[in-house]
């Protein structure tokens, strides 16, 4: 096709998804799924690769998703099979098992030419706790029902024995089976359209045009490359902790920019755990999940770009076996969404030094999302449910302030009416709004994060809180830019009987328990002091930054609504000026200080050459056994004079490691 008519079949594609999307809205059951939009549809090819997704409706991290693993283990499709899986290590398309795809093949005159897909995240798919996610968890088996791929309707019929085996498993079967039928009807729009449009445009255009919009992706995302400088680049980032009270876990990414392609290298990254950190890849460096980070560096540089699987052509690369981003069977992967997270951090902060001045700072990525598990008082029901999202701020960037409170890689979940929650389960919403000087200080402030606070009063009532991090490490600063605020989970706050959770994800909680729970900000861009000083007055104003943060943080003194122009020179005079790239935070520099870089190689050289079953174990106690150390030299000698202690302790941990190098 011409460019033109190639636009005009891209936009008709995308229309079609984006109708799918508006009849699951609409119908859907579940808080989660018609408020949040915590759910995707969209259009492959026969062979699997996602060639339209809406932009505007749903989850927006999955652009790049390849069904081919899944579509190719069926033996044979008859018109009006839907098919069902929730298993992710079935092919690596379902990531979680709360997270169910369903997939329908599109006929015409007897051949598919298409495929409609979708998911929805289930806020219950029953296993250890509510809500079915904990970092807790330390095997897949605990997570929920896993359902491997299977014909959930045969020309048209339901499978009822594949509904019963489902329901029989959850906490609350019929908003399950709500979110279900309206998958179903967005499939069935998904066909209407694509039937439609070959109406329109002829079988042989479609067919031709399916491969042209893929064709058309890649060459704009080769096109971005190129205009990138050839050369090696690294970057790494933390989770707070890789189990309840364990150490903090490492992502590392080494990528290599040449031509038109990118190479990403994750090796360095920690290995597999014992918590549901984990995300399953099965190895493919063009993974979806994988993808997010780099389709949205390739989106903020050409806005103009197609959104579909053509933009993975540009991309290879190494996500090493027995590692949290290719974990090995039986690993828990349910809170793989917080681990997704921080590697779209990640690849942001690595991009920085590819094209500075053109990326923004770190999005907080370190809210949760709040689940209530209790009874409804009026009909004696049980209630599982979603009561909002917590999505931190968005990173500054070189022309504007971040998004505040739902901002950059979680701009896409919107939050839940109070109305609407109070209504749905047995909670009073005290406070929501915006947490005050939690936004990184810059020339371009950081977005502000979010701040809930609720009363319960149903006995027995339990809160999970998934996602929970950066109570330590928080969104970093770029260009002078300073960090982002913590997150916070606290009970009863400001009361005798106040607990701070840190990052606890689920917590048992009596009849009038308060919960409060606040998201980070995103990182600062930029030097505070450049910050104009009408910007600081106005975020004084609207209750954005104190009086106080003004003064420390921009060096602007402001009494009684107007700025103090001589006391905010002298104040300016005298701030700190720094030319630091990354600005990382105290909690972070304290940490390198002992794991340095070169003390990372050195582990990532020790645990690579053991079993990946001893590798988490032996993680820890190198951590525990460096930590102890009087004179360290951060030179990699720390991890082998610890390695070497640990062998004494654990003679048979040398056998081991000579097995696993035959």
């Amino acid at each position: 096709m011409d460019k033109v008519r190639l636009q005009i079949f891209a936009d008709h594609c995308a229309a079609a998804a984006e109708s799918m999307a508006y009849t699951l809205y609409r119908s859907a059951h579940s808080t989660f799924v018609k408020e949040t939009e915590d759910f995707t549809t969209g259009l492959t090819t026969p062979r699997g690769q996602t060639y339209a997704s809406p932009r505007d409706l749903g989850a927006t991290w999955f652009v790049c998703l390849d069904y081919r693993n899944v579509i190719e283990r069926v033996d044979g499709y008859e018109e009006g099979d839907i098919w069902i899986t929730s298993d992710p290590y079935s092919g690596f398309v379902c990531t979680h098992a709360p997270d169910v795809h369903l997939w329908k093949p599109i006929y015409h005159r007897g051949e598919i030419v298409s495929f409609a897909v979708g998911h929805i995240h289930n806020t219950d798919v029953g296993g250890a706790v509510p809500a079915s996610l904990s970092r807790t968890l330390t095997e897949v088996h605990q997570e929920g029902i896993r359902i491997p791929p299977m014909k959930l309707m045969s020309k048209g019929e339901i499978n009822q024995q594949v509904l019963d085996m489902i329901w029989t498993n959850v906490r609350v079967p019929e908003q399950n089976w709500g979110d279900l039928k309206a998958q179903i009807a967005a499939l069935n729009t998904g066909e209407q359209k694509v039937l439609a449009m070959i109406e329109k445009f002829g079988i042989e255009a479609f067919r031709e045009g399916l491969e042209d919009v893929l064709d058309y992706a890649e060459q704009q995302a080769r096109a971005v490359v190129r205009d990138m400088p050839d050369g090696t680049y690294f970057f790494d980032d933390y989770i707070d902790e890789d189990a309840p009270g364990g150490k903090p876990c490492r992502i590392a990414l080494t990528l290599t920019v040449r031509g038109d392609s990118l190479h990403l290298d994750f090796t360095g990254s920690d290995p597999q755990l014992r918590s549901s950190l984990n995300l399953p890849t099965g190895g493919n460096p063009r993974h979806a999940l994988i993808m997010v980070g780099i389709t949205y560096v390739l989106y903020a540089l050409d806005p103009g770009i197609l959104l579909n699987s053509g933009l993975a052509r540009c991309v290879d690369g190494v996500l090493p076996e027995g590692t949290v981003v290719n974990p090995l069977f039986p690993a828990a992967v349910g809170m793989r969404s917080l681990m997704c997270k921080r590697i779209q951090g990640l690849i942001m902060g690595v991009f920085a030094q590819v094209a500075p001045h053109r990326m923004a700072a770190d999005p907080s990525s370190g809210g949760p999302m709040v689940n209530v598990d209790s009874v409804d008082s009026r009909t004696g029901q049980r209630v599982v449910a979603c009561i909002n999202p917590m999505p931190g701020g968005a990173g500054g960037g070189p022309a504007d302030d971040g998004t505040d409170g739902s901002g950059a890689n979680e701009g896409f979940l919107k939050n839940t009416p109070i109305e609407i929650s109070e209504l749905e389960v047995p909670v009073k919403i005290l406070r929501y709004g915006l947490q005050p000087d939690s936004g990184g200080a810059g020339c371009n402030r950081g977005g502000l994060g979010a701040v809930l606070e609720f009363q319960v009063f149903m006995p027995g009532t339990r809160i999970t809180a998934r996602n929970r991090d950066r109570t330590r490490f928080t969104a970093w600063g770029l260009s002078a830019g300073r960090p982002g605020s913590a997150c916070a989970f606290v009970l009863n706050k400001g009361t005798e009987r106040e607990v701070d959770l840190g990052n606890t994800d689920i917590v048992s909680v009596d009849p009038g328990d308060i919960i409060h729970v606040s998201s980070g900000g995103g990182g600062g861009y930029g030097n505070p002091a450049e910050r104009p000083v009408e910007s600081v007055l106005a975020d004084v104003r609207q209750g954005f930054v104190t009086q106080d943060a003004a003064r420390a943080d921009y060096g602007v003194a402001i009494r009684d609504g107007v700025v103090d122009e001589a006391q905010t020179a002298a104040l300016r005079a005298g701030m700190t000026r720094t030319n630091a790239f990354y600005t990382l935070g105290q909690a972070r520099e304290d940490f390198e200080k002992v794991w340095t870089r070169a003390n990372y190689d050195r582990l990532t050289e020790i645990l690579s050459s053991l079993p990946v079953h001893w590798r988490y174990f032996v993680k820890h106690r190198i951590f525990e056994l460096v930590d102890g150390l009087d004179d360290r030299t951060g030179d990699g000698g720390d991890v082998d004079r610890a390695f070497a202690a640990l062998m004494r302790q654990i003679p048979n941990l040398a056998v081991e490691q000579r097995q696993a190098a035959e």
